[in-house]
């Protein structure tokens, strides 16, 4: 029995469990709760005391503030103000003046729920957040309207600076604005802040300057591209690039749609307007000279500046101390500008000049075209992207060959007819080939054949390499890789150019090129900048590159020399296919060039210089030869400025580097000879170690031929010569006055001799480029006159040795004389 009650008892503890375990859950549960409520409130009254804390060290935001545009100030290298950014070209508008169709552009695109919140958008802050964790970057920003005039007004606009702190500040100076102004006034004010591009400054001088409208007039398309051009005013620059700027318009029109702020008609209409046809004529009446001189430059270090730390240089009061030399610029400006008409033949030609200081990347003066008519131009320096031609084979080809393969400048190439990989012909500039040619003469030649040749000896990829080292990333194909046509040509900007030429300049050290060295913010913060350097490529390489382009200025760049100077460079010239002659109506046998490249430097300095037309491919747009001579001209006058008070000095031979003798065209290369002649030999330098140790045989002394003798037939009125048989494999060549007469291997030879007359017989053993010293017989036949008959008498002179005049050829014609001498 009580065996079976425990079994029941068992039975029923398994049916019925006991309830303790559910009452401790609920009571942790609850206890977790209440402690993570506790936790948030603490959290909530902790946070709501640092934001108080924050907000009491808030600045005052005054009328003035917001209605006022700070400028920046730009210095040159010599500290001195050569330009003021901003606060300037604005026409303010008042709240009643904001047309209903730029306000809803605005805020459908900036701030949707603008006449909703009181300053600060908690629901727009949260949305932004969750944006970014699933994109895993900052792609939304949670600033209301509001909150960005108070930061264009008293706060940085830099990244860095969006701190805890900061951001509550700003908080409460929207709150409290909020209170002060209605939405209009706030909204009137934050258009007036706004930067639109080309100098323009305020909604309401943007639909002057851009449309030659009032704001009253504004179209919906018109009001949608200027809703949208504050975000990147410089990159969605309507007049440099419509199309971007077109696809940030459009995408302001998808979001009014979206939202219901217009109708689906209205948007088809809109989107069918190109921007480019929207669009007035910029006209700065208030444009000076200074503002034409430097505006290249500026736009070069307002790039900069927005790049480095992502602040805007026309809205937040910087004062950004560049490297510019003024006075170079300002030379550099009247060179180009070429108001005497010495140097262009048309104010149609452009041109893009960089000048950068090899020895730290400093950009010192740059020019981004001809007769500018309005501020921030097309600056050609920065974003030109046309073919660089031959300057471009020192970087893609001989370099990463003497890098890689330790080519000597001595390394013998062929030039000869020759294809692509693909099976396409490649040519020379000339249509002709050189045979063979040493690295340095085939450089210095700009032949096409041998720098493919020598880009398929290194390998695609390494020479990729190679040019990523200075910061030169060609694209084929729309992703980044080298070709083979990449051998003769690649895109980049001068100012790209200009900072590899640097490099080799500076024996292989390369600096990213910089405008700016300094900058100093509207709250006193100070940040400074050098150049990003590494060494892209051996001191050797370098070395090599500079004495091989050394014998370029002068030579094969006629109009690029300059007396007393050290200095080297490189040409390029861009041609046009047979197709495009052909379309564009240019004759077959002409010159005519889409573009001129010279890159020249010294220990100092290094000029990257273009010259053509925006478009090359309208008849009358092509440049001839005594055009393509005009980047040689700029830089030749451009460097005998800028060296006037420089020490002229020489590049050193750095350790790495030997000097060694060669015998021209031995492969592999092989020291000369005694008896190699003066014109096939050549001082070559070499990676040390790699120099030749073996003695070229090309050149030989061979033994004089035996047994030669003559005799004079009178019966059959010839010369009889014999000599004996050879031992070694070669020939023999027998001249008659210098002339050959017979070549081969047999041992006699008759020379017809009806004549009176002096008759030498020469005789030597030939083979290939070497010779044994001649023999040679004489034979004076002459005839004297008598009363009963002409008798003939012979002089027959002794064997003697005569030299080779030409030992490098001994096919070529003799004029011998009686001596002994060399091969």
């Amino acid at each position: 029995m009580v065996t079976g009650s425990r079994v029941e008892r068992k039975k029923y503890h398994q049916q019925h469990p006991p309830k303790r375990s559910k009452t401790n859950f609920m009571t942790w549960f609850k206890r977790i709760v209440i402690i993570g409520l506790s936790l948030g409130l603490l959290t909530l009254i902790a946070g709501a005391g640092l934001f108080t804390y924050y907000a009491m060290s808030a600045p005052e935001i005054d009328q003035d503030d917001l209605t006022g545009q700070v400028s920046s100030k730009v210095f040159d290298n010599r500290g001195n103000l050569v330009k003021t950014l901003g606060g300037k070209n604005r026409d303010l508008m008042t709240a009643d003046q904001v047309p209903e169709v730029l306000k809803q552009a605005v805020l459908a695109i900036e701030d949707a729920r603008f006449m909703e919140h009181k300053g600060v958008d908690p629901i727009r802050i949260v949305g932004a957040a969750i944006a970014n964790l699933r994109a895993g970057d900052i792609r939304q920003g949670g600033s209301t309207i509001t909150q960005q005039l108070v930061k264009l007004s008293v706060f940085s606009t830099k990244f860095e600076d969006q701190t805890l702190e900061r951001k509550a500040q700003e908080a409460w100076l929207s709150l409290k604005l909020e209170q002060e102004y209605s939405k209009e006034e706030i909204l009137s004010l934050y258009l007036n802040k706004l930067f639109y591009s080309n100098n323009v400054y305020g909604a309401k001088t943007a639909a002057r300057s851009f449309f030659d409208k009032d704001l009253k007039d504004l179209t919906l398309a018109e009001a949608a591209l200027l809703a949208g051009l504050p975000q990147a005013p410089t990159q969605y620059d309507p007049y440099l690039y419509p199309e971007v700027a077109q696809e940030r318009r459009d995408t302001v029109l998808q979001v009014m749609l979206k939202r219901q702020m217009i109708s689906q008609a209205q948007y088809d209409e809109a989107v069918t307007i190109p921007v480019a046809s929207m669009l007035s004529p910029l006209n700065d009446d208030t444009l000076s000279e200074m503002d034409l001189i430097v505006d290249a430059y500026i736009d070069v270090v307002a790039q900069e500046v927005q790049d480095k730390m992502n602040l805007n240089v026309y809205t937040d009061g910087l004062e950004i101390y560049t490297n510019l030399d003024i006075d170079a610029q300002k030379y550099l400006y009247q060179t180009v500008q070429d108001a005497n008409g010495n140097l262009f033949p048309n104010d149609e030609m452009q041109t893009a000049v960089s000048i950068i200081n090899v020895d730290n990347g400093q950009l010192t003066a740059l020019s981004g075209g001809r007769n500018q008519e309005v501020a921030m131009g097309l600056n050609r320096t920065a974003t030109l992207n046309r073919s660089i031609g031959s300057t471009m084979k020192p970087l893609a080809d001989y370099g990463p060959a003497i890098e890689y393969l330790n080519y000597s400048t001595g390394q013998t190439v062929v030039d000869e007819p020759y294809t692509y990989t693909s099976g396409d012909e490649i040519y020379n500039y000339d249509r002709d080939y050189k045979g063979k040619q040493t690295l340095r003469e085939a450089l210095v030649g700009s032949r096409n054949i041998p720098a493919l040749k020598l880009l398929q000896e290194v390998g695609l990829d390494k020479s990729y390499s190679f040019l990523q080292k200075m910061d030169i990333n060609i694209k084929n194909n729309n992703q980044r890789e080298l070709v083979e046509s990449n051998a003769i040509g690649g895109e980049m900007t001068p100012i790209q150019l200009s900072a590899a030429y640097a490099t080799i300049a500076n024996y292989g050290n390369y600096h990213k090129p910089y405008t700016v060295n300094k900058v100093v913010t509207q709250a006193g913060t100070i940040q400074e900048f050098q150049a990003e350097s590494r060494q892209a490529m051996k001191d050797s390489t370098a070395y090599m590159l500079v004495d091989i382009l050394k014998g370029v200025p002068g030579t094969f760049a006629e109009k690029a020399g300059v007396n007393g100077l050290y200095h080297a460079g490189k040409t390029g010239t861009t041609n046009y296919s047979d197709q495009q002659r052909t379309e564009i109506g240019i004759d077959p046998q002409s010159f005519a060039a889409p573009d001129a490249w010279y890159a020249g430097f010294t220990p100092q300095y290094a000029i990257a210089t273009w010259v053509g037309y925006d478009d090359p491919y309208k008849a009358g747009n092509q440049l001839s030869y005594q055009d393509s001579l005009i980047p040689q001209l700029i830089y030749s006058q451009m460097i005998q400025y800028l060296m006037q008070e420089v020490p002229i000095a020489d590049w050193q031979k750095p350790d790495s580097v030997e000097v060694a003798e060669i015998e021209k065209y031995t492969q592999p290369l092989q020291k000369p000879s005694p008896q190699t002649p003066a014109n096939m030999r050549s001082n070559e330098l070499f990676v040390k170690g790699s120099q030749p140790t073996q003695i070229s045989p090309v050149y030989k002394v061979l033994a004089s031929p035996s047994g030669f003798d003559a005799e004079y037939n009178e019966e059959t009125e010839e010369i009889e010569a014999k000599w004996e048989p050879l031992t070694i494999q070669a020939s023999f060549e027998l001249r008659l006055n210098g002339e050959i007469v017979y070549s081969g291997t047999d041992t006699e030879f008759k020379v017809p001799a009806p004549a009176p007359g002096y008759y030498e017989l020469g005789l030597r053993i030939v083979d290939g480029h070497s010779a044994s010293d001649q023999l040679i017989i004489t034979f004076d036949l002459s005839v004297e006159e008598t009363t009963t008959s002409e008798e003939t008498t012979l002089e027959i002179s002794e064997t003697t040795l005569a030299p080779d005049p030409n030992p490098s050829d001994p096919e070529d014609k003799l004029n011998t004389v009686e001596s002994i001498g060399g091969p």
